[in-house]
C-alpha cells in the first residue's frame, strides 16, 4: 500500500449490533490503520457507551449541521460518529449521504454496509487492485455483493469464499431494475455494470462526483448510483477474490420499514411511514432513468454525467428501460451482464428484446385434491390488469400426482417462467382452476403476481 494513501471509509448503521465487531474487524485487519477516516452515520438510541466500552478513545464532541458528532480515535485511525435517533431516520443514501459530508479529500472511498468482516490487509489489496485496473480503465470502482458470514460462534468456518457478479434479476413494477448475483471464478476482475450499495471502492473523487442522493430510500439506490457512475465516465469491475464478507441472513435484526410504520406516524414517532419515502424515492429513480416526464435536471445535483449517455449503459447491459425488456443473453443460463461492444443498429438490438417474467407460484393441496379426490387437471393462467392472458400451462394428472406426493403443510412450489414483447403487457393475477371430467370446472381462486 502506499504509505501515504488514505481512506475515507463511509458506513450507514441502523440499529445494528454488529456495528462495532465491523468496526473492530476493520482496525484489526487494516495493514495501515491509521490512514483511514471512518465516517458513521448512527441511526440510533444516540447511547454513546458502546463506542466507549469497546475501548474508542474519545477526542471531542461537535456539531455539524445541527447534529451532533462524536470524534474518536482507534488504533490512530479517526472515526467520525454522526447520531440519528432512528425514528428521525430517512433511509439508506440518506444516511450515505450524511456520511459522505465528512470526506476530506482522501485518496481512495471505500462505502460498505455495517454488518462486514475483513480479509487481512484489505487496504493494501483493495489499493493494489484498484491501481491495476487503472491500467485498463482511467476510472475503475471495485463492487460487488461480498461473499456471507454469520456472526457469533462458527464465524470463521461461515465464511463463503465464493465471488460473485452482480446481475440483472427482474424489473419491480415501477421498472426499475433489480439485481441479484452470479459465482464465477477468475484470475482477475471481470467487467460489469451494476454498484452494490454494501461494497463499493474507488479513488476518492468519486465521493464528490456521485455522491449519494439523500432522497433515494432504500430500493432503486443501486441502478442509480450504476447509470450515475458510468455516465460520468466510471468503469465497474467485480472482484475475483473476496476483500471481505457481509451478513445477508439478518432477520431478526431492525429494519428502518419495521419501525417506521403507518402505526409509528399515527404516534407521532415519526414524520413520514417508510412508504412514503419509498414512494417519492422510486419517482426520482425513474425521472433518473427517463421513464417518467419529468426532466431529469430537477434532480440536480444527483444528475446524469455528460461523458456517456443513458443508452450507451443500456447497450453495455443489454437492457432497454423504456420498454422494461432485456437481451436473451441477460435472462439465459450464462446470465451475461456486460456486452463490451455497441449493437450495429439500435433497431437490431430493440428487436432481441424482450420482457421476462419469473415467480414461484405456491400450490395448496385444496387447488388440485377436491372432496379428497384429484383432479383430471389443473390450469394455470397469468392475466394483466386489463385481462389479456399472458401465459397458460395445464397441469395433466400425471404431474398432479407428483405433487399429491410431494405435498406438505406449505404446498407445493412451482416455477412459472414466461416472455413477453413489452413491460407493456405486466402480469397482475395468477388464476387456478381444477377441472374433473365429471363435474367440469371447479372453484377458481386467485392471488396477486
Amino acid at each position: 500500500m502506499e504509505h501515504q494513501a488514505t481512506i475515507f471509509v463511509s458506513i450507514a448503521s441502523y440499529r445494528d449490533s454488529e456495528l462495532i465487531p465491523t468496526l473492530k474487524d476493520m482496525f484489526r485487519h487494516a495493514t495501515y490503520p491509521e490512514k483511514l477516516h471512518i465516517a458513521v452515520c448512527w441511526q440510533d438510541n444516540e447511547n454513546y457507551e458502546i463506542f466507549e466500552q469497546a475501548g474508542f478513545v474519545l477526542q471531542h464532541y461537535s456539531k455539524i449541521s445541527g447534529r451532533e458528532v462524536a470524534t474518536y480515535s482507534v488504533k490512530r485511525a479517526r472515526v467520525d460518529i454522526i447520531t440519528v435517533h432512528y425514528f428521525a431516520s430517512q433511509g439508506a443514501s440518506w444516511a450515505r449521504s450524511l456520511a459522505e459530508a465528512f470526506f476530506e479529500d482522501e485518496d481512495y472511498f471505500l462505502q460498505i454496509d455495517s454488518h462486514s468482516r475483513f480479509i487481512p490487509g484489505w487496504d493494501e489489496e483493495m489499493i493494489a487492485m484498484l491501481r491495476d485496473l487503472q491500467t485498463h480503465s482511467p476510472n475503475p470502482i471495485i463492487s460487488a455483493y461480498p461473499p456471507g458470514y454469520t456472526p457469533g460462534l462458527g464465524e470463521e468456518e461461515s465464511k463463503e469464499h465464493r465471488c460473485a457478479r452482480l446481475i440483472f434479476r427482474e424489473y419491480d413494477s415501477k421498472g426499475i431494475p433489480m439485481l441479484s448475483s452470479k459465482s464465477f471464478e477468475a484470475t482477475m476482475p471481470v467487467r460489469g455494470n451494476y454498484l452494490a450499495g454494501g461494497f463499493i471502492f474507488a479513488q476518492g473523487h468519486f465521493v464528490k462526483i456521485v455522491p449519494n442522493d439523500p432522497h433515494i430510500f432504500f430500493a432503486g439506490e443501486e441502478i442509480a448510483m450504476a447509470v450515475r457512475a458510468f455516465t460520468h465516465g466510471y468503469d465497474v469491475y467485480h472482484p475475483h477474490k473476496p476483500l471481505l464478507w457481509h451478513f445477508y441472513r439478518r432477520h431478526e435484526h431492525s429494519k428502518v420499514w419495521g419501525d417506521h410504520s403507518n402505526e409509528a406516524k399515527v404516534q407521532g414517532n415519526v414524520e413520514k411511514a417508510w412508504w412514503e419515502r419509498d414512494q417519492v424515492a422510486k419517482k426520482r429513480v425513474r425521472t433518473l432513468l427517463a421513464l417518467e416526464s419529468d426532466s431529469a435536471d430537477n434532480l440536480e445535483p444527483y444528475t446524469l454525467g455528460q461523458k456517456r449517455t443513458l443508452r450507451e449503459f443500456e447497450y453495455q447491459a443489454g437492457i432497454c428501460l423504456h420498454k422494461g425488456t432485456v437481451l436473451p443473453d441477460v435472462v439465459g443460463s450464462e446470465k451475461v451482464n456486460y456486452f463490451p461492444l455497441p449493437p450495429h443498429s439500435d433497431e437490431e438490438w430493440l428487436e432481441r428484446q424482450y420482457a421476462w417474467f419469473s415467480k414461484s407460484v405456491t400450490l395448496n393441496l385444496s387447488d388440485y385434491i377436491v372432496d379428497e379426490n384429484p383432479v383430471d387437471k389443473l390450469q394455470l393462467s397469468v392475466y394483466t390488469a386489463k385481462n389479456r392472458l399472458l401465459y397458460k400451462r395445464i397441469l395433466s394428472p400425471e404431474e398432479l400426482t407428483t405433487f399429491a406426493g410431494k405435498s406438505s403443510n406449505v404446498g407445493v412450489s412451482l416455477q412459472v417462467e414466461f416472455k413477453t414483447a413489452s413491460m407493456v403487457d405486466h402480469p397482475e393475477v395468477v388464476r387456478i382452476c381444477p377441472w374433473s371430467d365429471v363435474t367440469g370446472w371447479g372453484t377458481l381462486t386467485e392471488t396477486a403476481w
